[in-house]
């Protein structure tokens, strides 16, 4: 901890439209009602908080209408109360714990939080007697998350995917507390807290100490939200206000879908689709993977293998299935393939530190990466999915988009496997960021380049799009799988 600088005692604090603004010395510390039981609270160590970025997962906090609450100062605390809970500020320390209606303490500091800086954040919350964790974004093993630490870094954990497996495809920095009843209120307690930081983050649930729950992350700032139940249901109510919710699906995707690696011909799907009928198997989708692409390039259709994909979904359709094609983000660096050529002319793609186009192996093998961040290149990859609407596809199935790149010759991580450098620079004008803040959001900004192309490319239909990677809030364009 000696590297760690503490937040400093209260000197001073103001209540501005929405919250609490508290001065620190230097440091300050937000406090935004954002509803009456959904809370923001961020640490800027510098006094200056961090502007939203355009690809910020969450609602801005202007997007909510003005909550209601009071502020008083009582007992060495500023007090913010909204009716449904109240957030007290300890003025010695800068500790932030929250309390029910009832008086019950949650999400209560154990210490000040602490920065390194330029190199972290930290913040520990005290686990309350009888309190049970979980969720914490998509894990392995038993449901009650108690006595674990989790790394918040999408990856691909290549198999087997037991209980001990940490960091997967997808990084969601979030987990639900629930309480027993207890003598002060006939009631349960439920809350959740959202890490707001995209950087690789780790929850420790009481592993290194026992009654301890802490988050850290490598960059950024100490920002969360908690969202108050005060049962499971109220709080997953709050995450959907902040992060939104799935889109009405087509209804055509809520029947079977059938999905396998990988068809490898179009005689092979015709027959796959012949056995269904043949068999009275109810089955409404047929999913095609990488093999149905010339060599792995990215929107193509290889010519020998899959001659006529119009005439092949045309038969499909006719029997009462939907297809649904693969897309991964590699691009095959191949100076033939147009659309390598497009998006090298268009500066699409990212660049290493040192200007050159950022490479990495993935299925086509030598292969660069689009910048999702740049809403000009999500629309120009979104408009790509053209290759595949045009012959009547009717949903996108993005797969590799942690991204991951194959461990030879530019892996960086463990476990062999790897990503993109992360000090790669991304983002756009005025934004400009590295990999390493912007990674674990590359599958939610691909699935909304998907989402949003289809949304242009398919007129009436409702689009449907599949992501094995994302962050916090990925459901606005996508559903997931693993």
């Amino acid at each position: 901890m000696s590297s760690y600088v503490s937040l400093a005692a209260v000197r001073r604090h103001a209540v501005t439209e929405r919250g609490l603004l508290l001065d620190c010395g230097g440091p300050r510390l937000a406090v935004t009602a954002l509803t009456d039981r959904l809370i923001r609270v961020r640490l800027a160590p510098s006094g200056e908080f961090a502007p939203r970025r355009s690809w910020d997962a969450a609602r801005a906090d202007d997007e909510f209408a003005p909550a209601p609450f009071t502020v008083e100062t009582r007992g060495g605390e500023v007090v913010l109360d909204t009716g449904a809970l109240s957030v007290r500020v300890e003025t010695a320390t800068g500790r932030v714990a929250f309390a029910d209606a009832h008086g019950r303490l949650f999400a209560a500091d154990a210490e000040a939080p602490t920065w390194k800086p330029g190199a972290g954040v930290r913040v520990a919350k005290r686990i309350a007697g009888g309190e049970h964790f979980y969720g914490f974004g998509e894990r392995t093993g038993l449901l009650e998350k108690t006595g674990r630490r989790f790394v918040n870094w999408a990856t691909d954990p290549a198999h087997p995917h037991g209980p001990d497996v940490n960091a997967m495809y997808q990084a969601i920095p979030i987990y639900l507390a629930v309480r027993a009843a207890g003598a002060q209120a006939d009631a349960p307690l439920a809350y959740g807290l959202f890490f707001h930081n995209t950087f690789r983050s780790a929850f420790d649930v009481g592993r290194a100490r026992p009654d301890v729950l802490t988050l850290e992350a490598e960059g950024g700032e100490a920002d969360y939200y908690v969202a108050y139940g005060p049962a499971p249901a109220g709080v997953m109510q709050g995450w959907a206000a902040l992060l939104g919710t799935l889109p009405l699906p087509p209804r055509w995707a809520l029947g079977h879908h059938q999905s396998r690696w990988s068809y490898m011909s179009a005689d092979e799907v015709r027959a796959v689709a012949a056995g269904f009928r043949e068999r009275d198997l109810p089955c409404d989708v047929i999913h095609l993977d990488i093999d149905y692409m010339r060599g792995y390039r990215v929107f193509t259709w290889d010519p020998e293998r899959f001659p006529d994909p119009a005439g092949l979904i045309a038969d499909l359709r006719a029997q009462g299935f939907r297809v649904v094609t693969i897309i991964d983000p590699g691009v095959k660096a191949d100076p033939e393939y147009a659309v390598y050529r497009d998006g090298l002319a268009r500066e699409a793609f990212i660049r290493q530190a040192d200007g050159a186009v950022a490479h990495g192996y993935v299925w086509p093998d030598d292969s660069v990466f689009a910048d999702f961040t740049r809403p000009e290149v999500r629309a120009w990859w979104g408009g790509l999915q053209a290759a595949l609407t045009e012959p009547g596809v009717s949903g996108v199935w993005n797969d590799m988009n942690e991204p991951v790149v194959f461990d030879r010759p530019f892996s960086q991580g463990g476990g062999g496997v790897g990503t993109l450098p992360l000090d790669a620079p991304q983002g756009p004008d005025g934004e400009r960021t590295t990999h390493a803040e912007v990674h674990n959001l590359y599958g939610s900004l691909m699935a909304q380049a998907s989402y949003e192309g289809l949304r242009r490319l398919l007129g009436d239909e409702r689009p449907f799009t599949l992501t094995r990677s994302g962050f916090a809030g990925y459901q606005r364009w996508s559903a997931g799988w693993m």
